[in-house]
C-alpha cells in the first residue's frame, strides 16, 4: 500500500495550524491549574503544614495521585484544552520520577533469613488458623501485633512446634526458629518531649513494643517488633496522630542509640514510610519493600488495600526480596521479606 505524500502533509499542515490557534491554549484554564498543582504537590508535600495532620495525610496517599493524571487527561480532551494536556507532562513526570522505581520487581536470589510481620487484629475470629498460615511461610522469625490476653495463647500453642522460641510483651510478639536473648519492653507510648502532647483519652496501657536478640550463625542481631498508635480522621480533630508520632519518637531513639550494627524494626507503623513521622527514623533504617520488593505493596486494609503501613526495615543487612501473603482473619495483609547477612 502507498502513501498519498501530499494527504500526509495536508494533516499535518492542518494538525500545526490547529495548534498555533489561541483558542486550544486558552481553554480548560481550571483544568491547567489543578494540572500544576499536581506536579507541584508531590515535590512540595513536605512544605504543607501538619496543620490538623494534614501535612501527614497527604504523605500518606501520595502515591495514589497518579490516579487523577489519567483524569485530569480526559478532561483536558474532552474541553481540547491544549494548555491542561502540555501542564499534565509535570505531574507525569513527577510521579514516574518518584515512584516509578517501586513498580518494577527489584528481588534477587539469596537470603539468609526469611521473616513475617503481620497485625493479626484484635477482632480475628481464626487465630490458630492464622498461626498456620504464617507458619507455612517458612519464616524463620514471625512478629506478631495486637495481640490479645484471649488469642495469645492460641498462638503460642499453635506455633509451638515450629518455632521453639518466643517472647511476647503486651500486644506484640516474636516467634523465632533461633534462640531470643535480653528480650525487654520498649516504652513507646510516654516518650517525654511529646507526651504532654497526647490528651488523656489516648493514654493506651498496654505495651506495644518490644527488643530482643536473635542468635543467628553469622552474629547476634537486634529485633524490634513494634505497632506503633492509632491515627483517627474525624470532623473534630482533623487526621489525628499524636499517639502514633510519640511512637515513632520513642522508636527511632531507641534505634538510634542500638549499638548492634544489625538492626531488623518488623512494625505495623500506622503510616506510610513516606510520612514526615518516619523522617528521623528513615536516617537509621532501610525498608525491604523500596529496596527488594516489586510494586507499592500495600497492606491495609485487606478489603482494598490502599497503604503499606505495616513494614520490615532494616540495618546492616542486605535485602533479597519482599512480598505480601494471602489475607488472614486481620485487616492487615501480613508482610514478608529475605534479608542477607553481610
Amino acid at each position: 500500500m502507498t502513501r498519498n505524500p501530499r494527504a500526509w502533509r495536508t494533516g499535518l499542515h492542518r494538525a500545526l495550524l490547529a495548534c498555533s490557534r489561541p483558542e486550544p491554549w486558552k481553554r480548560g484554564p481550571v483544568l491547567t491549574v489543578l494540572a500544576l498543582l499536581l506536579g507541584l504537590l508531590p515535590l512540595l508535600h513536605a512544605t504543607i503544614p501538619d496543620f490538623a495532620g494534614l501535612g501527614s495525610l497527604v504523605e500518606s496517599i501520595l502515591p495514589w495521585l497518579g490516579v487523577f493524571i489519567p483524569a485530569l487527561l480526559a478532561a483536558a480532551c474532552w474541553r481540547r484544552s491544549l494548555s491542561a494536556a502540555t501542564a499534565l507532562l509535570l505531574p507525569a513526570v513527577v510521579w514516574t520520577t518518584l515512584f516509578g522505581g517501586l513498580l518494577p520487581d527489584k528481588s534477587h536470589p539469596g537470603g539468609d533469613l526469611t521473616v513475617v510481620a503481620h497485625n493479626v487484629g484484635a477482632a480475628n475470629p481464626d487465630p490458630v488458623g492464622t498461626a498456620h498460615t504464617l507458619a507455612a511461610s517458612g519464616a524463620d522469625l514471625l512478629a506478631l501485633e495486637e495481640l490479645t490476653p484471649q488469642a495469645a495463647p492460641l498462638y503460642e500453642k499453635a506455633l509451638a512446634k515450629t518455632y521453639p522460641h518466643h517472647a511476647i510483651r503486651g500486644t506484640v510478639g516474636l516467634w523465632s526458629k533461633l534462640p531470643l536473648s535480653g528480650t525487654r519492653t520498649i516504652d513507646i507510648m510516654n516518650y517525654g518531649p511529646l507526651a504532654a502532647t497526647r490528651p488523656t483519652a489516648a493514654t493506651l496501657p498496654e505495651n506495644r513494643a518490644l527488643h530482643t536478640t536473635v542468635t543467628t550463625p553469622d552474629g547476634p542481631l537486634a529485633v524490634y517488633v513494634a505497632h506503633l498508635g492509632s491515627v483517627r480522621l474525624t470532623p473534630r480533630t482533623g487526621f489525628w496522630t499524636t499517639s502514633r508520632n510519640i511512637g515513632a519518637a520513642a522508636l527511632t531513639r531507641a534505634i538510634a542509640t542500638e549499638r548492634n550494627p544489625h538492626v531488623l524494626l518488623l512494625a505495623d507503623l500506622n503510616g506510610t514510610w513516606d510520612d514526615r513521622a518516619f523522617t528521623d527514623l528513615r536516617a537509621h533504617l532501610n525498608s525491604t519493600q523500596q529496596a527488594s520488593g516489586t510494586g507499592f505493596g500495600f497492606t491495609w486494609p485487606t478489603a482494598f488495600p490502599m497503604a503499606r503501613i505495616d513494614q520490615i526495615l532494616y540495618r546492616g543487612l542486605t535485602a533479597d526480596r519482599s512480598w505480601t501473603l494471602p489475607e488472614t482473619g486481620s485487616d492487615h495483609l501480613p508482610v514478608a521479606a529475605t534479608l542477607t547477612w553481610p
